[in-house]
């Protein structure tokens, strides 16, 4: 992995790793920092456990240039009695900080799964932010302080195993009235991938905001196939894909509901696709267990917490932070 100046090495052959930095240093004269500890942002702690991965300098820098290492935490990173709007007041005179803020936020959601949703609903004000949006990312970062050393862990017995949640909450943007699909993937009990995202378009009925759902998901599925298949790790399919909505999963795997279906694009018929192909396999879940509600809508703390503990997601600097 290589940006810019910065230089990743990832195998299982350590003589090969040897030779491209001997031959990388004959031509740039590179500097070895060693095995990895760092990299954009990113720590990396080893046990005989496995791999942790975490941002607690980020996350605490990101806290104390918001003026917050006093705050008193919050529970969760989004109120849900709370619906943001476009123009529900008056705009900031300064809309630069909010911006700058959503952005430093943005990067941490690649290691944060818990704030991936809020922030995507801020982002999309990052234009004309008013006093609400700024209010709520305030809310994240009171969030954040509740433990900023929180990451994954990567377990060194860990099953070569995908299994993946998708979920929609239909016209949830009170702006646009689109949906906002959510999913995330483990290999294993590690999570791989996560998105929460706003479709692209108005979905007229819920089961073709949930197809779009399940689309997205398979998308993703496929991808790891071919990423898995170039780095030669045998991975078993179909991958099981949990969904808590069971006229979706009717209409993936019956091609005759022509009268429900007729208004669905071609394009989305790509889950029937790899269904029929072996890629996937649809199960159903409840809505309470559905992990990848998180990533749709705002949940209170029970929920929440509920959700957020079968993520995976483990804080290796508790004993520092006063837990």
């Amino acid at each position: 992995m290589v940006y810019v100046d910065d230089i990743l090495l990832s195998g299982n052959n350590l003589s090969e790793i040897t030779t491209v930095k001997d031959n990388l240093h004959s031509k740039f004269h590179i500097k070895n920092l060693g095995d990895l500890k760092y990299f954009l942002g990113f720590e990396i702690a080893r046990s005989q456990a496995g791999i942790c991965i975490n941002k607690i300098k980020y996350c605490l820098e990101l806290i104390s240039k918001a003026g917050m290492l006093g705050c008193k935490p919050a529970s969760t990173p989004a109120d849900p009695s709370v619906k943001l709007h476009a123009d529900d007041s008056i705009p900031l005179t300064d809309p630069s900080s909010y911006q700058r803020l959503i952005e430093r936020l943005l990067y941490l959601t690649n290691m944060r799964s818990d704030i991936a949703f809020v922030v995507q609903q801020l982002s999309q004000f990052i234009y004309t932010p008013r006093q609400p949006h700024m209010q709520q990312a305030m809310r994240i970062i009171r969030y954040l302080k509740n433990a900023p050393g929180s990451g994954i862990l990567y377990a060194t017995d860990n099953s070569f195993r995908i299994h993946a949640y998708s979920d929609s909450d239909w016209a949830t943007c009170a702006t646009t009235r689109r949906s906002i699909s959510g999913f995330c993937v483990f290999l294993g009990t590690a999570l791989i991938s996560w998105k929460s995202k706003k479709q692209t378009t108005v979905s007229k009925s819920s089961s073709k905001a949930e197809y779009r759902s399940l689309a997205s998901i398979t998308c993703e599925l496929q991808w790891l196939q071919y990423l898995l298949k170039d780095l030669h790790i045998p991975c078993l399919t179909p991958y099981s894909v949990y969904y808590d909505n069971n006229s979706a999963i009717h209409i993936a795997k019956n091609p005759t509901f022509h009268e429900r279906t007729k208004h669905i694009d071609i394009d989305f018929h790509i889950t029937r696709q790899k269904l029929h192909d072996d890629l996937i396999k649809l199960l159903h879940v409840s809505s309470t267990n559905q992990v990848a509600g998180v990533f749709t809508k705002s949940l209170y703390p029970s929920p929440f917490n509920t959700i957020t503990s079968k993520l995976n997601m483990h804080n290796i600097h508790v004993h520092l932070e006063g837990g």
